[in-house]
Protein backbone atom coordinates (compact mmCIF):
# COMPACT_ATOMS: atom_id res chain seq x y z
CA UNK A 1 0.00 0.00 0.00
CA UNK A 2 1.23 3.32 -1.02
CA UNK A 3 1.38 5.98 2.12
CA UNK A 4 0.70 8.55 1.54
CA UNK A 5 -2.24 7.83 -1.03
CA UNK A 6 -2.63 9.78 -3.81
CA UNK A 7 -5.31 11.67 -3.03
CA UNK A 8 -3.72 12.82 0.00
CA UNK A 9 -1.26 14.27 -1.72
CA UNK A 10 -3.89 15.57 -4.85
CA UNK A 11 -5.12 17.89 -2.00
CA UNK A 12 -2.34 19.97 -2.04
CA UNK A 13 -0.92 19.97 -5.89
CA UNK A 14 -3.55 19.28 -8.68
CA UNK A 15 -1.19 17.40 -10.92
CA UNK A 16 0.59 14.29 -10.88
CA UNK A 17 3.14 15.46 -12.53
CA UNK A 18 3.95 17.87 -10.23
CA UNK A 19 4.09 16.03 -7.56
CA UNK A 20 6.71 13.71 -8.94
CA UNK A 21 8.73 16.77 -9.61
CA UNK A 22 8.42 18.47 -6.07
CA UNK A 23 9.47 15.03 -4.67
CA UNK A 24 12.05 14.33 -6.42
CA UNK A 25 13.65 18.06 -5.85
CA UNK A 26 12.93 17.63 -2.40
CA UNK A 27 14.16 14.34 -2.03
CA UNK A 28 17.46 15.04 -3.30
CA UNK A 29 17.70 17.75 -0.80
CA UNK A 30 16.78 15.50 1.79
CA UNK A 31 19.97 13.64 0.59
CA UNK A 32 22.34 16.24 0.27
CA UNK A 33 21.51 18.18 3.42
CA UNK A 34 19.53 16.00 6.07
CA UNK A 35 19.54 18.28 8.44
CA UNK A 36 16.64 20.55 6.44
CA UNK A 37 14.10 17.80 7.29
CA UNK A 38 10.78 20.00 8.54
CA UNK A 39 9.44 17.22 10.68
CA UNK A 40 10.16 13.98 12.38
CA UNK A 41 9.91 10.98 12.75
CA UNK A 42 9.07 10.12 9.37
CA UNK A 43 7.08 6.68 8.62
CA UNK A 44 9.60 6.55 5.44
CA UNK A 45 12.91 5.32 5.47
CA UNK A 46 13.55 6.55 2.17
CA UNK A 47 13.90 10.16 1.24
CA UNK A 48 11.28 10.07 -1.92
CA UNK A 49 8.73 8.84 0.58
CA UNK A 50 9.96 11.15 2.95
CA UNK A 51 9.39 14.03 0.25
CA UNK A 52 5.90 12.09 -0.04
CA UNK A 53 4.91 12.78 3.35
CA UNK A 54 6.43 16.15 3.50
CA UNK A 55 4.24 16.97 0.50
CA UNK A 56 1.13 15.45 1.82
CA UNK A 57 1.03 17.52 5.40
CA UNK A 58 1.56 20.59 3.16
CA UNK A 59 4.67 21.14 4.47
CA UNK A 60 6.30 21.61 0.74
CA UNK A 61 4.43 24.01 -1.21
CA UNK A 62 4.57 24.51 -5.05
CA UNK A 63 6.87 28.23 -6.28
CA UNK A 64 5.96 29.05 -9.67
Amino acid sequence: MLYPALHELKSNVDSKYMIVTMAAKRARELQDHPDYAVFGPYKSYKNVGKALEEIAKHKVIKIN
